[in-house]
């Protein structure tokens, strides 16, 4: 068997300053994801852990340390004394760097519902490590990347939400993703950081472009040329806009 991937990268040339993704079908009829390198590819499992491997016969191994944790507080009744060591935390680390190839790559896909699924799911794995570690050096390999997965997770549902046109919901989702970075930083003595964040300052300006861009309704149509009509003065016109928002509401 010829192992050379040189066929298949032709044609697919790797570009430095792009994420080059593309779905494929692989033998067994499944659908996969590879991810463009300068070196080769990444192929991706589009569901299940990326490499496809069931470690310990669990979904993944954060799935398998929960078990863990579940057979610990059934045998001791609580769940003092469950502890990670550096090495577990060192192969939660190395899962999540998998999962951010493929949500990286599923962002690009826009396959907004799995890359939401997959930033919910790393910053679980955060949330466990903080809670369980028995170094708490070894969380800071993952609570330095918080920021950023929040940022990507907000980003997935409010792609979802504009995806439905839900605009109102859209903006809702990122004010929440905002003040979750700030709380972040507010809890750890890093206020200075919300200044400079650079996560912070895509939502702002994301949240702006969809306020700013977003559909009007006939009835917000009509209560801003209410309201400007009211500031001008223009009390005949302001009679009609009030007439027509009624017929509107009836």
């Amino acid at each position: 068997m010829n192992k050379d991937i040189t066929d298949i990268l032709e044609g697919w040339e790797y570009k430095p300053t792009e994420i080059s993704v593309r779905k494929i079908i692989g033998k067994d009829g499944k659908e996969r994801i590879q991810l463009r390198l300068d070196l080769g590819l990444l192929q991706m499992e589009i569901d299940g852990r990326p490499d496809g491997k069931r470690p310990h016969g669990y979904e993944s191994l954060f799935e398998y340390y929960k078990s863990l944790l579940k057979n610990h507080i059934k045998k001791y009744g609580t769940e003092e004394n469950f502890t990670l060591d550096s090495d577990e935390c060192f192969k939660l680390h190395h899962e999540a760097v998998q999962y951010y190839h493929r949500y990286l790559s599923l962002f690009h896909l826009e396959d907004f519902k799995r890359a939401e699924r997959d930033t919910r799911r790393n910053l679980e794995v955060f949330d466990f490590v903080k809670k369980y570690v028995a170094n708490n050096e070894d969380a800071l390999i993952f609570e330095q990347y918080r920021p950023y997965v929040i940022m990507m997770n907000t980003r997935a549902k409010c792609s979802l939400a504009l995806e439905r046109k839900d605009y109102e919901n859209a903006l809702k989702i990122i004010k929440i993703g905002i003040r979750a970075i700030e709380n972040l930083y507010v809890e750890n003595g890093e206020e200075k950081l919300i200044e400079t964040s650079r996560e912070i300052e895509f939502l702002n300006e994301w949240y702006k472009n969809i306020k700013n861009t977003r559909p009007v309704s006939l009835k917000q149509k009509l209560e801003r040329e209410l309201k400007k009509a009211v500031e001008d003065q223009d009390y005949e016109r302001a009679a009609k806009l009030r007439d027509e928002l009624k017929k509107i509401k009836e």
